[in-house]
């Protein structure tokens, strides 16, 4: 008679990430011919519906058209400023990407001051796991973080990249928020945020996202780590009607 073992609670939850992973690195590379098409209209441009071949329009030049939106939602991610700001910033966002760094070290921080009160900014987890091995274990991590109420607290620590991307990093950042260390750990250690941290990668692809960062700024579409001026235009735009 042979005797069989089931599968742990925890091995079932890591197969079931590796077949989500599976899945979705496919998707991430079917995805990828429609990018080269937009990479050719002109990498990081400002889509605008009824124009397929418009850069942005300068700051001083009104739109020929409406700018084209998409439905985006905020969902249950964390989130910043009020609920009924006249603008909402949707980012799509990988921990390891250098270009999500950049921009949240050069363009985030000014943004939520010189617009403070006027931006719900809302990050999405949008991990590319396939070269950024970290990105998982970190979009957890920041989950965790926000059990106790410092989920932007350790977003921003770990943009800062001090101590890197890795479990022992996790918990530097952790004690010096000051976070319960025994709760954050238990959290990190069954990987607790996992499923959420899928479920938004999952429906980052549903939207069309294939790359990060990538942003919904009312539903406009900008792609890539643009500069302040970029952003600049698109919230000025809104915030005057047009």
């Amino acid at each position: 008679m042979q005797i069989s073992s089931s599968p742990s609670p925890k091995q079932t939850r890591l197969e079931r990430m590796r077949e989500h992973r599976q899945r979705s690195r496919e998707a991430i590379f079917l995805s990828l011919f429609p990018v080269v098409f937009l990479l050719g209209l002109g990498l990081g441009w400002i889509l605008w519906g009824g124009n397929a071949d418009s850069a942005p329009q300068q700051a001083n030049q009104a739109p020929t058209s409406p700018p084209r939106r998409f439905e985006v939602e905020a969902g249950d991610s964390p989130a910043l400023g009020p609920a009924d700001a006249p603008i909402t910033i949707i980012e799509f966002s990988d921990y390891e990407c250098p270009f999500c760094a950049r921009w949240h070290q050069q363009v985030y921080s000014r943004l939520m001051k010189e617009y403070e009160g006027q931006i719900r900014f809302v990050y999405r987890d949008f991990p590319l796991e396939n070269i950024h091995p970290n990105a998982v274990s970190a979009a957890i991590a920041a989950h965790c973080a926000g059990e106790q109420g410092a989920y932007f607290l350790f977003h921003d620590a770990l943009f800062s990249y001090e101590y890197g991307l890795n479990r022992e990093a996790y918990l530097t950042y952790a004690k010096r928020l000051e976070l319960d260390l025994r709760a954050f750990e238990a959290c990190l250690d069954e990987a607790r945020y996992a499923d959420k941290v899928q479920a938004n990668l999952e429906y980052g692809l549903s939207v069309g996202v294939s790359s990060t960062p990538t942003f919904f700024v009312n539903g406009i579409l900008i792609i890539g780590a643009q500069s302040f001026d970029v952003f600049q235009q698109v919230i000025e735009r809104e915030l005057s009607g047009q």
